[in-house]
């Protein structure tokens, strides 16, 4: 039977993470494909869910990991835009293929609500995938569904969508925050970004990034951002602190700019009272959005632009596949710049 690893509570944290065989085997639907994945990569939800922090819906057990890549198997009776040996692609929810999200999309998170990646073979709707970038390896391509697609929706995904010239200020080196890096980039924007660490700000400036700033020796950012466009400021802002952040990003934004709100991050900081909040927002003119990743069209589009300026993920370590909770300790540990990869099937 097909390995696969299983996760059953959100008390036993990484403890519960082991390969176990699938009891039963399961049937191809008219709708479906069957891929065998080669590879997947971790993310900060992933490691959360496991220690009961994460704070949406969950059907438990479940099979983890929202991003996977592999090659097509077998398809369905109604399947006619793949065939078995296509290189292919999850999209994080299956059911979330355009347009405004709906609680029926967002319900179908893989990993969360419905079965993941962290599998040797898995079954999907075949309106949940895309074809693979052709100039990504497995390893590579594994990163794209969840912080890949944020990004992209957070640069590109609203009606202000990012034009070549603008400012961009990017907080942090995770994955989204590479990601936005890369794209932003590829756009023609001029970046600023923002870290704890000189050496991960290097890796930033190989990736394109126009000013670096180190937020542990510069903790009044928001100065030295500014300077750093002639104070004109940033037209978006990809927000990963939250509330220990979010003043200060609306301090360098542009009047009409746009901050896409991704996570909740910042430890460290000045909270600002809900007062002064709203005030920055009504003075900025502040378009503020929460982004949850993204949709399978969004995705497509965002795969064109890979291959069409040959960008290629950072990924920073690949972990065999018996060695998932070793990942997740690694991941755990914040010593990455980019992806952390599992590696399924060679």
């Amino acid at each position: 039977m097909p390995l696969q690893y299983v996760v059953s509570d959100t008390k036993s944290g990484f403890d519960q993470l082991k390969i176990e065989d699938t009891k039963e085997v399961q049937s191809l639907k008219p709708n479906e494909v069957q891929v065998n994945l080669k590879a997947a990569s971790l993310n900060y939800r992933d490691l959360i869910i496991t220690k009961g922090m994460y704070p949406l819906h969950l059907n438990l057990p479940v099979v983890p990991g929202s991003d996977g890549v592999g090659v097509v198997e077998k398809v369905g009776s109604d399947v006619d835009e793949y065939k078995p040996g296509d290189k292919v692609v999850c999209n994080f929810f299956a059911d979330y293929v355009d347009g405004k999200p709906t609680q029926h999309g967002y319900g179908s998170a893989l990993g969360g609500t419905v079965n993941g990646a962290f599998r040797k073979v898995g079954f999907f709707p075949a309106h949940a995938l895309n074809h693979a970038p052709r100039n990504l390896s497995f390893e590579e391509t594994s990163t794209l569904p969840c912080a890949a697609v944020t990004a992209w929706n957070a640069l590109f995904g609203c009606e202000d969508k990012l034009k070549p010239g603008q400012n961009v200020l990017i907080q942090g080196t995770g994955g989204v925050s590479i990601f936005a890096l890369q794209f932003a980039a590829a756009a023609g924007a001029r970046t600023t970004v923002l870290s704890s660490s000189d050496e991960k700000l290097k890796i930033a400036k190989n990736l394109g990034a126009t000013n670096l700033i180190n937020y542990k020796t510069n903790p009044e950012w928001a100065k030295p951002a500014l300077e750093a466009t002639d104070n004109v400021g940033y037209h978006h802002v990809v927000e990963v602190g939250g509330e220990k952040t979010l003043g200060q990003s609306l301090d360098v934004l542009v009047l009409g700019g746009v901050i896409s709100s991704i996570g909740f991050l910042a430890q460290e900081g000045a909270s600002l009272n809900v007062t002064s909040l709203i005030g920055k927002i009504l003075n900025k003119n502040a378009i503020i959005r929460g982004i949850f990743v993204g949709h399978v069209h969004m995705f497509a589009d965002m795969i064109a632009c890979i291959e069409a300026n040959d960008i290629h993920p950072l990924v920073d370590k690949v972990f065999p596949f018996e060695q998932l909770r070793e990942a997740y300790d690694y991941l755990w540990s914040q010593k990455h710049v980019g992806k952390v990869v599992l590696k399924i099937d060679s």
